[in-house]
């Protein structure tokens, strides 16, 4: 609850101490001031906040490559937030020469996090892992999505709902290439997944371990 003027001229000034992310703000009186007239005037202002977007037409893709010495083969974190009104499209892909991928999906407006362990004589078990988050998100609002991979401990999240999950020691044998793409699956995949449908909508925001995706396709 925060308490207004008492006066008619005075400004009641108040700073959060932490930000909110918010679509609506909804403000709710709870009492008029006895000695005057009754009204309300309420201004919001904003935090500094960074807006890097790029657009998909179902056709193309972002390919990211990295130096293998800028990071770490058993830490990974890429977060974006996208928006659609198509139901099915590759958000994010990448793969190995052994038929090893992670591919993240949207799949009749529900996004899938598919990680295949390629060589499944090698690896039977947790050969493939399946998550699957969200629904109805295929309604052209911003969704955020985040994937943290430590070892064989994984976080996805869709919008503040997070599932954790511990896979098994084979896990850490995930052979991947040093590249990223986004929107779709470059040609040729060695993933056997090409009939796969690429991304229509927008991303904004793209991070990979901190480096700033969009930013640096903007730059070349």
């Amino acid at each position: 609850a925060f308490s207004g003027n008492t006066n008619a001229d005075s400004v009641v000034y108040y700073k959060l101490q932490h930000s909110i992310k918010a679509r609506f703000l909804r403000f709710v009186p709870l009492d008029w001031n006895p000695g005057g007239r009754i009204g309300m005037r309420i201004e919001v202002y904003g935090c500094t906040y960074r807006s890097e977007v790029v657009g998909f037409d179902g056709k193309s893709c972002l390919i990211y490559t990295f130096n293998q010495k800028l990071t770490s083969a058993l830490k990974d974190a890429i977060s974006l937030k996208f928006k659609t009104i198509q139901s099915d499209g590759i958000l994010l892909h990448r793969e190995g020469q052994n038929g090893d991928h992670i591919t993240l999906e949207l799949i009749k407006g529900k996004l899938s996090l598919l990680i295949n362990l390629g060589d499944t004589k090698t690896h039977p078990s947790n050969a493939q892992i399946n998550i699957t988050l969200g629904s109805l998100l295929d309604d052209q609002h911003w969704h955020s999505v985040l994937i943290e991979h430590f070892n064989n401990h994984v976080n996805f999240t869709v919008d503040k709902h997070t599932h954790h999950f511990h896979a098994k020691g084979e896990f850490n044998y995930l052979d991947l290439d040093y590249e990223l793409s986004f929107g779709g699956i470059p040609v040729p995949g060695k993933s056997g997944t090409l009939s796969r449908r690429n991304f229509h909508g927008c991303f904004e925001n793209i991070y990979y371990n901190g480096v700033n995706i969009i930013d640096l396709a903007r730059r070349h």
